[in-house]
């Protein structure tokens, strides 16, 4: 019974690294539709992002199950915990993802953001996607390095962010209010989905050694 205890709690862990792909691949296809202006592609990952959900509420009736039926304590318990987060913040990072498929889809067939500024959106979801990717990989290998690198690449995120501030309050921003609302609303999701990977790998560090790391 113990045997096929510890393999649910392993099947918990695969559906979440499945989830972190979806994510990763939501992320990189809605920043691919923002400066294509791919109607095609922003409706997919708008599409996806209730796969995703539907995905995260069978996850946490799993892991419901097994608190209810296994009575999980010490290590088993932290997982449990952590990977219910962990389904929270994937969902999130969804819908993230799908809110920038949606300003994609809003100011089609015109490109929402200026080609002077595609480096900067291009970098925002290159981060993004990578510290997704990161997460991923903490969920598979379980290794407090690598979530600690997590945390060091957020910072990547916020000299962009900072960097982005400093082009939208220059007094000779020639682009208009449209699309620095659009940026402002940009520049905030990509900011978040660093924020939930970071929460992630926060949580395999709590999984691992029984503490939450200080808030930065």
């Amino acid at each position: 019974m113990r045997d096929q205890y510890h393999q649910q709690l392993d099947e918990v862990l695969a559906e979440l690294e499945r989830m972190t792909g979806a994510v990763s691949t939501a992320v990189r296809r809605s920043t691919s539709a923002l400066l294509t202006a791919d109607l095609g592609t922003a409706e997919e990952v708008i599409a996806a992002d209730g796969q995703l959900d539907t995905a995260g509420e069978v996850v946490e009736e799993k892991i419901f199950d097994l608190m209810a039926l296994q009575a999980p304590v010490a290590v088993e318990l932290r997982m449990l915990v952590a990977a219910l987060r962990m389904v929270a913040d994937l969902e999130r990072m969804g819908d993230l993802a799908a809110h920038i498929a949606k300003i994609a889809r809003l100011r089609y067939p015109a490109g929402a953001i200026p080609v002077e500024l595609h480096g900067l959106i291009e970098n925002m979801g290159r981060v993004a996607g990578r510290m997704v990717d990161q997460a991923g990989e903490v969920i598979k290998t379980r290794d407090v390095s690598v979530a600690q690198r997590i945390e060091s690449t957020d910072d990547e995120m916020d000299t962009l962010r900072s960097n982005q501030f400093r082009q939208m309050m220059d007094a000779t921003w020639p682009y208009g209010v449209e699309v620095a609302v659009d940026l402002a609303l940009l520049g905030r999701y990509y900011e978040r989905i660093a924020d939930h990977a970071v929460s992630m790998a926060q949580r395999i560090i709590f999984l691992v050694t029984g503490e939450m790391p200080a808030s930065q």
